[in-house]
């Protein structure tokens, strides 16, 4: 999929909307909006589309960067699967992964998290049997956040009288389970440690800890999956490569590789885009898909009139970094033995006394290393990449611990950072061959990714992974909306819905109908 560099000449005369950031929220704005008949431009900073659904090629073989397993999408009647079956012609498709999509890992015993729901809970309880009663109010709790979550996420798309009258009502319900830590919630209805454990073992998913994330948060991962994984057909690069063509049919313009500057204001309206080049470029409204920090600090950074809307950016403080391992083989897949169950391997199971052990002294042990195996889930994988195989391994990990590197330039950081990066690598390999020996001395290819990879490739200052944390507090941000106290400037992504592919994607949904003054999420339905 080619697509062009910005040249002021390939302009069109003028555009209704421009979004900056090509990650799943802009282009599913962009294509909505398309679709809606909007004249849409998109303009992405990086040489790729698609944020962290792109992927990345060394030699023979490709990797993702940020999309290894979803949920739901075998289910063609779920939320998710319509909306992108809408914004992609119906192009883009799913295979679903073995019934066992994730392993949890302690030194003495594993816990298989297998699909469907009945299953998962049959073996629950076969692990837990005195645990019977507390993992049926268990499933109770994490499937009904759903209902509550629509209501909370619709009046973010609330403003003036109407966000006043009914914002409150539509909020409470959600706001009863986010309110409460991950861990207090568990520890009401189970006292079985080793259990809270188990069921917070796939907390990466999220980037906090027990003890830190809100319990909203992990609601909707832990249900999210219940029914089973999917992962896109031809990589997660098939998600923008399916819904790109989508915004091009109904006249919508993309370029990469083309940085803006600044949001152009005159006279407290939105006008368009200053870009890193000078050029202006003017449109009736901009969509910002760049995360609050970047839109904010960036981008209005020299708009004195917001100062008191900026300094909401200190209520929310900025998700961890981490570290990933891209490892190579030159055989299959088949031939290697691997399969398609993610792997979530934990020191101890205490999540938070892990984390702060390994954030005050990275020496210790890694809290946690997350595997995932994308050329076992992709049915087209031997096909476009013959005799090899792949998998990420993912250690999350702390901005700080890269702070002396800060300035240096993309691979231009000097012997001491390849040495540090060298050693990190080997012992990530370490504990790849202690959980899966059959990959003993196997490997052909590594490279590892750090904090100031993803800085500088998906342009987030601190190297977070996930934009604003997933705390208590962090849901009480009632600005975290798609409309801005700029008319015509809106915001879309994780950070005003949460973390994770389909929460981004109804977020592009959300502003296109906040946008539009028009309800898609009810036409969608239709």
């Amino acid at each position: 999929m080619k697509i062009p560099k910005y040249r002021k000449d390939k302009l069109n005369d003028n555009y209704d909307v421009i979004v900056i950031g090509s990650g799943i929220s802009g282009l599913c704005s962009a294509a909505l909006l398309s679709m809606e008949g909007k004249k849409v431009l998109v303009l992405e900073k990086h040489f790729k589309v698609g944020g962290y659904t792109h992927t990345f090629r060394r030699q023979n073989y490709e990797w993702d960067v940020g999309i290894h397993y979803i949920g739901g999408m075998h289910k063609k009647h779920s939320f998710s699967r319509k909306l992108f079956d809408k914004i992609t012609d119906n192009n883009l498709k799913w295979n679903k992964t073995d019934d066992n999509y994730d392993r949890i890992i302690f030194p003495d015993k594993s816990y298989d998290f297998v699909a469907p729901k009945s299953k998962f809970i049959e073996n629950l309880k076969n692990y837990f049997p005195d645990e019977s009663s507390n993992i049926d109010t268990y499933i109770q709790t994490i499937t009904s956040i759903n209902k509550s979550m629509f209501k909370y996420f619709a009046a973010k798309g609330l403003s003036g009288f109407k966000e006043i009258l009914f914002s409150n009502y539509l909020s409470k319900d959600f706001l009863k389970f986010s309110d409460k830590t991950t861990y207090e919630a568990l520890s009401e209805i189970t006292s079985n440690q080793r259990l809270i454990g188990v069921l917070t073992g796939q907390w990466g998913d999220y980037g906090l800890p027990p003890k830190q994330s809100s319990f909203a948060m992990h609601c909707a991962i832990a249900a999210h999956y219940l029914d089973g994984a999917n992962y896109p057909v031809g990589g997660s690069r098939s998600i923008s490569e399916t819904i790109v063509p989508v915004i091009e049919k109904n006249g919508g313009q993309l370029f990469v590789s083309t940085g803006v500057e600044s949001i152009y204001i005159k006279n407290g309206q939105c006008k368009g885009v200053v870009l890193e080049n000078g050029d202006i470029i003017e449109s009736t409204s901009v969509i910002s898909s760049a995360g609050v920090q970047n839109t904010l600090n960036k981008f209005l950074a020299n708009e004195p009139s917001l100062s008191n809307y900026r300094d909401n950016l200190k209520k929310v403080e900025p998700s961890s970094g981490h570290g990933c391992l891209y490892v190579g083989f030159d055989k299959t897949a088949k031939e290697l033995g691997i399969t398609n169950t993610n792997l979530w391997i934990y020191p101890s199971d205490d999540h938070d006394l892990n984390v702060e052990k390994y954030m005050n002294d990275e020496n210790e042990e890694f809290p946690l290393v997350y595997l995932s195996f994308a050329s076992s889930k992709d049915p087209k994988w031997d096909e476009n990449y013959p005799g090899t195989a792949t998998l990420e391994a993912i250690v999350p990990t702390s901005f700080d611990h890269y702070k002396k590197w800060n300035d240096k330039p993309w691979k231009k950081r000097g012997d001491e950072y390849l040495d540090y990066k060298e050693k990190f690598s080997q012992r990530i390999i370490d504990i790849i061959y202690k959980q899966c020996p059959n990959l003993k001395d196997k490997i052909s290819f590594y490279e590892l990714s750090s904090p100031l990879s993803t800085r500088d490739m998906a342009h987030y200052e601190f190297g977070e992974l996930y934009g604003a944390n997933h705390t208590p507090s962090r849901f009480r941000q009632k600005w975290l909306k798609p409309k801005t106290p700029i008319k015509n400037l809106y915001l879309t992504g994780q950070d005003i819905t949460t973390v994770g592919l389909p929460s981004a994607l109804m977020s592009g949904m959300l502003t296109s109908s906040t946008l539009l003054n028009k309800n898609l999420f009810k036409t969608l339905a239709k």
